[in-house]
């Protein structure tokens, strides 16, 4: 693959739920003709590939990660045929799209799952993972904690105990099943065949695990062949690992660029909140020090928030208290005791000085881009509802239509709720409302997305941290063919820093981004509340 090819490591990601961003019909549910109406939003935004939750039909116990069917579209948001439309006309428009592959575990209602419980000599009993007796030495714990209390559950019919790292209702795949693996290709072939430009692997650190929490070289075997598989069946297509863990576990996701194309930065992110919560440069630079190496050929997902909830589970307990305090004060606000179950929105009390912070620091770290629906107009979250769905709201697309614009349904219909009344309600909060605002967030998002995209350094230059002997100001720099120097004040207080020799001695300097108006640096470079500034540079004074 030529390094042109490498599209993944440009551009612009954007995450949805179909069924909570438009509905065209009128029964309360979005679906894919929904979506494609609102293409055209998305390619004026500057989206360049569009990440889809599951859309697979389910019982919808949780989600829809709780998959029946791996060769078919819920029918409340359409047919196969709809979905393949979609593809169709977001790549016209330039956007491709990536979905969901959850094999780790089924639904407990897949045909696989239930052949499997009633016959013991069908090949299906062997792609899920049985125990005549409960195990005692399993040490892992449940993936939600509070929701579930072990990893094993009896059933009647098997009359045997099967292991679920998630829901007692999504029974774990034998992984190491030779069977399993030509069934997770033939998925993967597939959507490939409907145009998909690649998969995000649900909860990919479980999948390389056994019930002792254990990571082993044959789990990984998994991730080569499937790497094999979509290198032989895609020019172009890839694999996004959803992990957490240590450094060094996340970098096995990368080894000798034969396994993930990319990976969601969780380490970056965990300590980029903790460093806003107590106004100090110091727990990123921690974060970018314990990024493991990587192949050139592959990169980091940045993101801020998006449909889960934000997971502090890799930080010292002392910096997840000191985070809470700040972002989640109320136990309502927490979940499984190391998550927030909030928009950054209310998290940052809707201060847009921080909001833009956050996100001009998102946008300028080295990786890719990737922006939760809604986020780009400041939407709020439902703290109502129960879990993680308090941030999947429906979108929110105009202030003066019923159900912001969402659907026609009576309200007591939709599949979500749309937020109503209050600072985050729609009718302050709307895409209309905002396209028509010169100074709101969303103009304001679309002229970063516009820079960022004409900055390939950011993408794929060469980063370096800048000391600048200020405990609040974060400085880096990314090199290509230019070099992109950017600056960020995580305080409530204006500062002023000495002017790195970079800016000093280039020979062209151009301000391309800044919370506000200044002078141009000389000795000193002078940064407002919460306030950043990007600077391209060209050569050296002669």
């Amino acid at each position: 693959m030529q390094e042109k090819d490498h599209w993944y490591k440009a551009g612009v990601w954007y995450a949805l739920d179909v069924e909570t961003f438009q509905d065209s019909d009128g029964d309360g549910v979005g679906d894919f003709q929904g979506l494609i109406s609102r293409l055209d939003y998305l390619a004026t935004l500057g989206v360049t590939c569009i990440w889809l939750l599951p859309f697979y039909p389910s019982p919808g116990l949780d989600n829809g990660y709780d998959v029946m069917d791996y060769y078919d579209v819920d029918k409340r948001l359409g047919s196969l045929g709809d979905f393949t439309a979609f593809v169709r006309e977001a790549k016209e428009r330039g956007m491709r799209v990536l979905i969901d592959l959850v094999v780790n575990h089924t639904s407990h209602e897949h045909p696989w799952f239930q052949e499997a419980r009633k016959d013991k000599t069908s090949k299906y009993y062997n792609y899920y993972i049985w125990r005549k007796e409960k195990p005692e030495d399993s040490h892992a714990e449940p993936m939600f904690g509070g929701e579930e209390d072990d990893i094993w559950s009896y059933d009647e019919v098997a009359q045997e105990y099967y292991l679920h790292r998630f829901y007692s209702h999504q029974p774990d795949l034998e992984i190491t099943n030779p069977d399993v693996h030509k069934e997770i290709f033939n998925i993967m072939g597939f959507w490939l065949a409907l145009g998909v430009s690649g998969f995000r692997v649900d909860a990919a650190h479980i999948l390389v695990q056994d019930d002792n929490n254990e990571s082993r070289d044959h789990f990984y075997e998994l991730l080569e062949d499937m790497r094999s598989y979509i290198n032989t069946h895609s020019q172009d297509a890839i694999l996004l690992a959803e992990a957490t863990g240590p450094p060094e576990m996340i970098g096995n996701f990368f080894k000798d660029d034969s396994r993930m194309h990319m990976a969601f930065n969780f380490l970056m992110n965990q300590h980029l909140f903790h460093a806003m919560a107590i106004q100090e440069a110091e727990p990123l630079k921690k974060g970018f020090a314990l990024l493991p190496d990587k192949p050139e050929t592959c990169t980091w997902l940045n993101f801020l928030r998006h449909h889960d909830e934000l997971t502090l589970v890799d930080l010292d307990r002392k910096y997840i208290e000191e985070t809470f305090a700040a972002f989640a004060p109320e136990k309502d606000m927490q979940i499984f005791g190391h998550g927030i179950r909030r928009r950054l929105a209310p998290m940052l009390g809707n201060n847009r000085q921080r909001l833009e912070l956050c996100y001009s620091l998102m946008f300028s770290l080295p990786g890719t881009p990737l922006i939760q629906y809604g986020a780009e107009i400041g939407m709020g979250d439902d703290l109502s509802l129960p879990g993680r769905v308090s941030v999947r709201t429906a979108m929110q697309w105009s202030s003066c239509s019923r159900n912001g614009g969402f659907s026609t349904a009576p309200a007591d219909k939709l599949v979500r709720p749309v937020i109503s009344g209050g600072e985050y309600g729609f009718e302050k909060i709307s895409v209309l409302e905002q396209q028509n605002d010169s100074s709101s967030l969303l103009d304001w998002m679309e002229r970063m997305i516009r820079i960022r995209r004409q900055c390939h350094e950011l993408g794929r230059g060469n980063w370096e941290l800048i000391e600048t002997g200020h405990k609040a100001v974060l400085a880096h720099s990314c090199t290509l063919q230019h070099t992109m120097v950017i600056f960020h004040n995580l305080s409530d207080k204006s500062c002023s820093v000495a002017a790195p020799a970079l800016l000093k001695e280039a020979a062209e300097m151009s301000e391309y981004l800044s919370d506000q108006s200044y002078s141009r640096p000389e000795a000193t470079l002078e940064l407002g509340p919460y306030g950043y500034r990007w600077f391209r540079i060209v050569g050296e004074k002669k």
